[in-house]
């Protein structure tokens, strides 16, 4: 079971895009179009939640903006940053715009950052938080949810890009004449304090006309067929397709997540051990609004107008696992299930089922790590694609050898595309890499591929 626990797992996390993601487009009339920009980072940095339009525009609370202040403080303790003697006494912290300003640079001001002795007007309009100056700066208004925001947002970001910091990600150019293709594998997870994402990722995203992934997470009728291929249509439910025993396991496993213990029987088991086998590799790190990198690129190209491709459908997508035998299906569920069970505190779990998890937990934060330093070579050290691709498993080659020969050919035609354009592609890292990845698979056809610095 370790072997199988660890391979279902690892390659679906870096192929497959199918579980339902949270798309975050903005809506114009609940958010001023001038804070559109910010909401993807501020979600993903979990500045807001799903119900952000129920108090975007109301007054920001101390509760509320206590938490802000916690984030920051959270991001900025990640950096290392040279401490420095606060100097903040006097400064008045309340619910106006100017008592934000206070709160946020206070955070800022435990540590030795370029301006921060000049103050909190001036550090802060020196970074861009806040525009404007004196009476621009309305400090006495009553700050709103949506302003408070917005300026812990941009003071996050803002000292990550100053000191070079966030998340690199996977991330390549390729060029052909006056074309250019960003390449971004991606991990369908948050975990192991991804956000914020490197200046350079989001700067390319901004960069490009169009933003491809997998499947187009914002198309509606896309999402409503894989919502009938992951449900039984004909009547039967979960229980006439597993074991009793499996079954009693997952109505357990569904009142741990809060549902009642019938709400998961009209999914199929593939459907499930997707859901479990993400549920079982977060960690701490983790916010309640989690966010898969896909998802966060999905809102920051969505929220800034671009075009949004996709190189796969929901049909063929959704198809692969729809097309597993019930047999495999039944494994695979009752594996990923062992793995979520083995995470709920104070689970029973047998040792090899505790092993194969800590080797999971190491193997994914060893992943994380090289995906944010941008090192492909220490990724691929701990992600043995080949291994996936070669192995008896009944999913794990078809998501590969089914998919990237595709994936090849369509980054090969925007790189054809005639003119001049920019484009970005989001796909599973799996995918990038070799055996058979699209990076090596453009340097065969021709193209200029290099991995960005």
């Amino acid at each position: 079971m370790k072997r199988n626990l660890l391979k279902k797992a690892l390659a679906g996390l870096l192929s497959a895009a199918l579980l339902a993601l949270p798309t975050l487009a903005a809506e114009p009339q609940q958010l001023s179009p001038w804070a559109v920009s910010e909401l993807a980072d501020s979600y993903a940095l979990g500045l807001v939640d799903d119900s952000y339009t129920t108090y975007i525009q109301s007054p920001v609370t101390m509760e509320q903006l206590e938490s802000m202040t916690n984030i920051v403080a959270d991001k900025l303790a990640l950096l290392e940053l040279e401490p420095r003697t606060a100097d903040a006494v006097g400064l008045v912290v309340d619910t106006t715009r100017g008592g934000v300003m206070n709160a946020l640079y206070q955070e800022a001001a435990a540590y030795d950052l370029p301006g921060v002795e000049e103050g909190p007007e001036a550090f802060l309009t020196g970074l861009g938080v806040v525009q404007g100056d004196g009476a621009s700066l309305a400090a006495e208004r009553t700050c709103t949810y949506q302003e408070a925001m917005v300026m812990t947002n941009r003071l996050i970001l803002a000292i990550y890009d100053g000191q070079d910091a966030g998340s690199k990600g996977l991330l390549w150019k390729a060029t052909n004449g006056d074309n250019t293709l960003y390449l971004l594998g991606t991990i369908h997870l948050d975990r192991d304090n991804v956000y914020p994402l490197h200046k350079s990722v989001r700067d390319a995203i901004q960069a490009s006309e169009e933003v491809i992934f997998e499947l187009d997470l914002n198309d509606q009728e896309g999402a409503a067929l894989l919502q009938s291929m992951q449900t039984y249509q004909d009547g039967t439910t979960l229980a006439d397709h597993i074991s009793p025993e499996l079954y009693q396991r997952v109505q357990a496993a569904a009142a741990t997540i809060g549902k009642d213990s019938n709400a998961l029987d009209a999914y199929k088991p593939w459907a499930l051990a997707s859901l479990f086998s993400t549920l079982a590799m977060q960690d701490d790190s983790t916010s309640s609004n989690a966010m898969a990198i896909d998802s966060y690129v999905n809102a920051a190209a969505v929220n800034a107008g671009k075009t949004i491709g996709a190189v796969e459908t929901y049909a063929f997508q959704g198809g692969i696992f729809d097309g597993l035998s019930p047999e495999y299906q039944e494994s695979y569920l009752d594996s990923t299930l062992a793995g979520f069970e083995a995470t709920l505190s104070g689970a029973a779990t047998s040792p090899e089922i505790d092993e194969a998890l800590q080797a999971q937990e190491e193997m994914l934060s060893a992943m994380f790590a090289a995906w944010k330093d941008r090192d492909p070579e220490a990724f691929s050290k701990v992600y043995d694609k080949a291994a996936i691709i070669n192995s008896t498993d009944e999913l794990n080659s078809k998501l590969f050898t089914q998919r990237d020969p595709g994936m090849i050919k369509a980054a090969a035609e925007y790189l054809e595309t005639e003119g001049s354009h920019t484009y970005f592609m989001a796909v599973g890292t799996g995918h990038m890499v070799d055996p058979g990845g699209i990076v090596s698979g453009l340097r065969e056809l021709g193209y200029t591929v290099e991995l960005l610095p």
